[in-house]
């Protein structure tokens, strides 16, 4: 993959989470903040190869998913706001890379962000928010595992949620990787803190998804 994919991980953050939970919006939004570039793997990728159904449908998943890894590694070593599809979590690599950098896992629910997968654009949910859900549970453990914090982007505004966040940031750069930081209005986050039901706000961060 060259010289451009070597070295430690240093993204400023990275989103993780279903298709439809924010993560573009959000992501925008705290790059602008934080003064930084954002870089969005699926938009990435069509940029590079054209539109992903398309490439899906010719080439299959697997392919679909090397050149996937191969866009992420090499941002994932830039100083970059970073927002992830929802399967780029399934490669091994991947996941290793993301110990090394702040993980947020924003996540919703499915009345969200019906009207979003019913558009037939997204290869893995043309039968609609049943297979939506159905990707998502699948995941959730996984996604959990990865997140520092974890955001639910479904009852407020995604401003809000991206001042939070960016804050969030801003204070782990501050104390370290690993440390406790409360912020106003939050409850205290670290790399150890998981909200596993998603209709309860976990730490500063919690609104809306993609």
């Amino acid at each position: 993959m060259g010289a451009d994919v070597t070295g430690t991980p240093r993204a400023r953050v990275v989103f993780i989470g279903p298709m439809g939970a924010g993560k573009t919006s959000i992501g925008k939004r705290v790059a602008a903040q934080l003064s930084a570039d954002f870089v969005d793997s699926d938009a990435e990728f069509v940029r590079r190869y054209g539109l992903i159904t398309p490439y899906f449908d010719l080439h299959g998943e697997a392919a679909f998913r090397r050149e996937e890894r191969r866009i992420i590694a090499r941002e994932l070593r830039r100083d970059t706001v970073l927002s992830l599809g929802g399967g780029a979590v399934l490669d091994e690599a991947t996941r290793a890379d993301l110990a090394a950098v702040p993980v947020v896992f924003l996540t919703t629910t499915a009345e969200a962000v019906s009207a979003r997968v019913n558009d037939g654009t997204r290869p893995l949910v043309r039968d609609g928010v049943g297979e939506w859900v159905r990707l998502f549970e699948q995941r959730r453990v996984m996604y959990e595992s990865l997140a520092d914090t974890v955001v639910d982007t479904s009852r407020r505004t995604i401003t809000r949620i991206a001042t939070e966040i960016a804050q969030w940031v801003r204070d782990r750069q501050t104390v370290g990787r690993g440390t406790a930081v409360a912020t106003a209005g939050s409850t205290a986050l670290g790399a150890d803190r998981v909200c596993t039901d998603p209709a309860v706000p976990c730490g500063c961060p919690s609104e809306r998804q993609a």
